[in-house]
């Protein structure tokens, strides 16, 4: 059961169109915990390509997507 739902939170961290946010959602894992099961589950270089492919990136943090206020008058 632990082995399917770390499968599952690595497939979701991999994916480019799923943030933080929502895996914490979905799985109860925080970001850090996040990267503490990455670390851990991937080889070194695995996961140092996934860091530095999802640090910063604004689609895996909705904190940093810029939402565009559709009632803002131009």
């Amino acid at each position: 059961m632990v082995n399917k739902i770390f499968h599952d939170v690595i497939g979701m961290a991999w994916s480019d169109k799923i943030s933080f946010e929502k895996i914490k959602k979905q799985t109860g894992f925080s970001e850090k915990e996040v990267i503490s099961i990455m670390r851990k589950s991937l080889k070194r270089g695995s996961y140092i390509l996934w860091r530095k492919r999802v640090r910063g990136r604004s689609a895996k943090h909705r904190k940093l997507t810029k939402f565009k206020d559709n009632n803002s008058i131009s």
